[in-house]
């Protein structure tokens, strides 16, 4: 390691959701000096800050859990599991993929424990503002936190932030969406509470209920299968994903139009639950959010982008630093997810080219910031394959010191 002595870190990394942690670790199990910002008061990303309540990615699809992901991303099961959570993988019965079931107070601790743990600095409600560069490398960035702004200068950084904030500031290309410029549909999974217990969830009822609140409901729900449900661990409160909304474009209108549809929807859903169907006469609503669950935003260039082919047919390669694992679950249409299965073995080399940014040597991607096609990354964007991505670009980024 031979940072130089002017430079306050080896590494910098921007956002803590799954992609921010795996490199932040990754960078510091390899020895490097590491500061990890986020704009919340906590870590944890979409599991945290949108009610996403399950770790995708982590295993292969097939009748048997076929584990995909490991190092960085273990650090955290370990802990999750010492704070009380099982973390075995769990089959959805709606979607026949394995997942692992999230609390989401347990991993805001579990993050801030690991992270303590193996020496990263962190900066919570902070964010990325500006970046200096010269012609191909970042020298340093500024910071926006509660106390102004400071400068902070690194030998390398990695953009874990999803919307591509890191990249933004530093000049990178960006794409909005696919080629033609659209967005995957938001979500907004919520957590019920109240639930009769000793009652199953009918689910034929919940379809009953909204076949009649689609006609003319002020939200009608594009899921006509009941929507995707589990049990939050160790709580008995209902984790449901039943409300999916167009994001047009990234600007802050639609964002808000969106926030304020999901919460009104929120409320009119439990409400009809309460009335139609068997077990939820006292349920309420717990929590949404704090914010939608935003599925894609901005991809800036990487020296290589990765394919929905190369996914496909399970394509392995001598360069790979992560697996693909998860199917490519696209939401073009809200609502309506399509699912195309890995081929090959069940998972594909993610490269490393893939975490590098195009025209600067020393700013890498992790999470849903990495180099990937529209059906690549209907595959890539998920959680579990976050961390594997990041762990690499955090490794990546400590060794280019």
């Amino acid at each position: 390691m031979t940072r130089k002595p002017e430079s306050d870190y080896d590494v910098v990394v921007a956002g803590g959701g799954a992609g921010g942690v795996g490199a932040a670790l990754g960078a510091a199990c390899a020895g490097a000096k590491v500061l990890l910002v986020e704009k919340y008061g906590f870590l944890g990303g979409a599991a945290t800050n949108a009610q996403v309540l399950a770790y995708c990615g982590f295993f292969q699809q097939g009748p048997n859990p076929i584990k995909a992901v490991g190092g960085a991303a273990d650090l955290v099961l370990d802990e999750l599991r010492r704070l009380g959570l099982n973390c075995d993988p769990y089959r959805s019965p709606t979607t026949m993929n394995w997942i692992i079931l999230l609390e989401p107070e347990a991993v805001k601790l579990a993050l801030d424990r690991v992270l303590e743990a193996n020496g990263v600095d962190v900066l919570l409600h902070t964010r990325v503002a500006a970046a200096t560069r010269t012609a191909d490398r970042i020298e340093s960035v500024t910071l926006a936190g509660m106390d102004g702004r400071t400068r902070v200068t690194a030998e390398a950084f990695v953009d874990g932030t999803g919307d591509a904030n890191l990249s933004l500031v530093a000049g990178v290309p960006c794409r909005i969406g696919n080629a033609e410029g659209q967005l995957q549909a938001i979500s907004s999974p919520i957590r019920i509470g109240g639930r009769d217990m000793s009652k199953p969830i009918d689910r034929a009822a919940i379809k009953a209920a909204f076949a009649k609140y689609n006609a003319d409901g002020r939200w009608p729900s594009a899921r006509d299968d009941g929507g995707i449900y589990t049990e939050v661990p160790n709580t008995g409160e209902m984790w449901w994903m039943m409300f999916d909304h167009p994001l047009p474009d990234l600007s802050s209108a639609s964002f808000t139009k969106a926030e304020r549809a999901a919460r009104d929807a929120a409320h009119d859903y439990v409400a009809l639950l309460r009335k139609e169907v068997p077990g939820f006469e006292n349920a309420y609503l717990v929590q949404t959010g704090p914010q939608i669950g935003i599925r894609e935003s901005r991809h800036p260039a990487a020296r290589y982008e990765l394919t929905g082919a190369d996914l496909a047919t399970g394509r392995q390669r001598d360069d790979g630093v992560a697996k693909a694992a998860w199917p490519m679950e696209d939401h073009s249409v809200a609502g309506k997810p399509k699912y195309t299965s890995i081929g090959g073995d069940g998972w594909a080399s993610i490269p490393l080219d893939a975490l590098r940014a195009k025209g600067l040597d020393n700013l890498f991607y992790a999470g849903r910031t990495i180099g990937a096609d529209p059906l690549a990354y209907a595959s890539i964007r998920v959680m579990g394959t976050a961390f594997a991505t990041g762990d690499a670009a955090g490794q990546a980024a400590a060794q280019a010191v």
